[in-house]
């Protein structure tokens, strides 16, 4: 459970230092002309995209009671942040291949939280519906249930001595 706990306060600084990583690994081990491609594509897409997945993922429910993601949020983020951070290091030979990967994983990660977002939201619906139809809405042959007044009482800070 600390995992999971501590995989859902990573997802937002995340966010942050993801895109950080990408600049910092740029000036340690490329340089030259990639900086455009860091600056422009590389860290608006890793920044966007984690802040999606953390919007979709502590918008479910489950994480929400929680405050842990589930394990196949463990298992997805580790995967792509371990493939961001790889993409950070800029090896020659296995770059195009970490990458295409970080992206075919990030793709994967938005479709997961997605399907768990649903698998989560489906239930709950058809639930509030069946709540609402037989109990609380009465049918036409149905008298309204009676009301009474209620009491009200009435505190004076003061007394109003004239």
């Amino acid at each position: 459970m600390w995992l999971r706990r501590a995989f859902f306060r990573w997802l937002l600084p995340a966010a942050f230092l993801l895109p950080l990583w990408l600049l910092i690994g740029w000036g340690v081990f490329q340089g030259g002309w990639a900086i455009l491609w860091v600056l422009l594509i590389a860290m608006p897409s890793v920044f966007l995209g984690q802040l999606l997945l953390t919007l979709l993922t502590r918008s479910r429910p489950s994480v929400r009671i929680e405050r842990a993601v589930s394990w196949w949020d463990v298992a997805g983020f580790t995967l792509w942040h371990g493939l961001t951070i790889a993409v950070g290091f800029f090896i020659d030979g296995v770059f195009p291949w970490v990458l295409t990967g970080a992206i075919v994983v990030g793709i994967a990660l938005v479709w997961l939280q997605v399907w768990q977002l649903w698998q989560e939201a489906r239930g709950s619906g058809s639930r509030l519906r069946e709540t609402i139809t037989w109990s609380t809405i009465p049918t036409a042959d149905e008298q309204a249930p009676p009301t009474r007044a209620h009491e009200v009482i009435v505190v004076r800070e003061t007394d109003g001595r004239d």
